[in-house]
């Protein structure tokens, strides 16, 4: 047999995981739910990296005599208040764009880092199993043992800026806002990495049966290889729907953090402690407490409809 009749005879080169997975993302259009939710979630992602690009007011100036302002008033430069102003005259448009940013930025990196730790914590107990699986699901137990809120206010009290890790944190030329958000990270990090952790752990002890698994051991490939390159990527589809649906869950969080007060420190616009600030002015106040929740509504709806049409297309992958 020829050179050349080997070649043909040869199987086509299968494409990269990462490019089959680009390419099944081009399936969303055919889901209008996941379309409207990528809108929605391009929409604030599209508004928190241009902010410093649009003709905003300064988000942290204040105005007396324009304290909580309706949508569409008047302002002293002669432009508009789009959505109102809040208790101390500061605009609501301008507030809601650049909060975007922290809401988006902490909340993606505590999720990231959750998952980093669950994924890990779980594909370990999944696949290794014995005392690493007992260990692991014990340890996860306790902390899933904790509703949520309550083991981020437990974390978040002991364990604020005032405390010793704040103040180390502090002690490396760190901002108000760098300390709080990295409190903040940690104890989402404890509430959520053993939920993951759960979620991979099952999702591995159905995969490590399947042939390639065996190959790969047959081959003398080692755990770790085995975990990261074998295990993980054939389990992307479920990770990748549930970091969607938990990426809302944490945008939530972090709002509510931030309305009792144990959040991103002020002057920063947190959507959670925008609402928080105005909200003894009862009636009075109703705008700017309603835009907020919007943009807190609309971001985890986005996020939600996104994560169902990841499920469809993750399917056909």
């Amino acid at each position: 047999m020829t050179a050349t009749s080997v070649q043909a005879t040869e199987m086509p080169r299968r494409p990269h995981r990462f490019i089959r997975f680009l390419k099944s993302l081009a399936l969303l259009r055919e889901s209008y739910i996941g379309m409207f939710g990528a809108v929605l979630v391009l929409f604030w992602i599209a508004m928190a990296l241009g902010a410093d690009l649009m003709p905003l007011r300064d988000p942290l100036a204040q105005s007396a005599p324009d304290l909580l302002k309706p949508a569409f008033s008047p302002s002293p430069d002669g432009g508009l208040y789009w959505l109102g102003t809040d208790d101390r005259g500061r605009d609501i448009l301008s507030r809601l764009i650049h909060g975007s940013r922290l809401v988006l930025f902490w909340s993606i990196l505590a999720t990231v880092v959750a998952y980093a730790v669950g994924m890990m914590l779980g594909v370990m107990a999944g696949y290794r199993g014995g005392w690493w699986d007992e260990i692991i699901s014990f340890i996860g137990n306790v902390f899933l043992s904790f509703p949520p809120m309550v083991l981020f206010l437990v974390i978040l009290t002991n364990f604020g800026p005032n405390s010793r890790l704040g103040q180390y944190i502090a002690s490396l030329g760190f901002g108000g806002t760098v300390v709080s958000g990295v409190i903040i990270i940690v104890a989402i990090t404890f509430g959520a990495a053993p939920q993951v952790a759960r979620i991979v752990r099952g999702l591995v002890l159905d995969l490590k049966t399947r042939d390639y698994i065996a190959a790969a051991e047959v081959r003398g490939e080692s755990p770790l290889y085995i975990m990261l390159v074998e295990l993980l990527p054939n389990a992307r589809g479920p990770l990748i729907v549930d970091a969607c649906l938990r990426l809302g869950y944490v945008i939530i969080a972090i709002a509510v953090l931030g309305f009792l007060s144990l959040g991103l420190p002020p002057p920063d616009p947190d959507w959670g402690k925008m609402i928080a600030e105005v909200r003894g002015f009862g009636a009075m106040a109703s705008n700017a407490m309603i835009w907020p929740a919007v943009a807190i509504s609309s971001l985890v709806l986005g996020l939600n409809l996104l994560a169902d049409g990841v499920r469809e297309i993750s399917l056909r992958d």
